[in-house]
């Protein structure tokens, strides 16, 4: 007999009858299936979150491709309209913009409501990075372009890829996590006429002298790192040296010899 003849003859269960009612055995198994189909988020397990990851990926850079050259800024959330600092950073996000910037923020308020308003006021492209927390973070008012992230790592290659320059007000961990974020960067020549500025020397100051007199002193970073930061209390300056360094990087990428760097 050949396969697809005892297929043919091989014995089926009987089909149940839609009139009639199943055997609750079966009920409780189809009900229990259900609800384990039902609750179950494949986002917990690792080999499916990575679909989400790459979709977070996929979005950014959708919604960034095209913006014109870019520059982050950040600082805390918690700076209020009334802080000196919110202030200066709604005009040196203006200047910028007015230089030809768009402006990149992490979306929330503080900081980066400032720096959006610039953005805006400047007459640029206002973007916002926004990233879920267990304590809600609502976008700012000021944006263009607005960008939900759940995963760090997502959110903050965006704002290296897409960014020309890093200017940093006074922030809190999340600030100093993007600081040295670029840093490193820099330091292992990922990325290359990156400028990160500090706006408010007095707020940097004790960090900056950490930095010269403690990793600097034991050797644990060398004198050409220490240099990597600029510091200015003054947005002009600010926009001046941005805008110095995105033309050298702009004719290095005209350069065909150039080193690749990640952006």
């Amino acid at each position: 007999m050949t396969e697809d003849e005892r297929l043919l003859t091989r014995p089926t269960r009987p089909l149940v009858s839609p009139s009639e009612p199943l055997p609750s055995e079966q009920i409780q198994a189809d009900e229990h299936a259900l609800e384990r189909a039902l609750h179950f988020d494949f986002t917990i397990t690792d080999p499916w979150r990575v679909f989400r990851i790459m979709s977070e990926f996929v979005n950014g850079f959708d919604a960034l491709a095209h913006i014109p050259p870019a520059v982050a800024i950040f600082g805390s959330a918690r700076t209020r309209p009334t802080d000196p600092a919110y202030a200066a950073a709604v005009e040196t996000a203006r200047l910028l913009a007015q230089a030809g910037f768009a402006i990149i923020t992490g979306g929330g308020p503080g900081i980066m409501e400032a720096a959006n308003k610039g953005a805006q006021e400047g007459g640029n492209l206002s973007i916002g990075c926004n990233i879920e927390l267990p304590f809600e973070q609502a976008s700012n008012p000021y944006l263009d372009i607005s960008i939900d992230f759940r995963y760090f790592m997502v959110r903050k290659t965006m704002f290296v890829k897409y960014s020309n320059a890093f200017v940093i007000f006074p922030g809190g961990f999340g600030t100093m996590d993007e600081l040295f974020e670029a840093l490193t960067l820099i330091q292992t020549r990922k990325v290359s006429h990156f400028p990160v500025i500090l706006y408010d020397s007095r707020y940097w100051g004790g960090l900056l002298h950490w930095l010269h007199h403690t990793m600097l002193a034991e050797g644990k970073i060398s004198p050409s790192d220490a240099e990597l930061l600029r510091v200015s209390d003054d947005p002009h300056e600010i926009c001046r040296l941005v805008r110095e360094a995105y033309e050298t990087y702009r004719r290095e990428r005209e350069d065909p010899n150039r080193e690749k760097s990640i952006r």
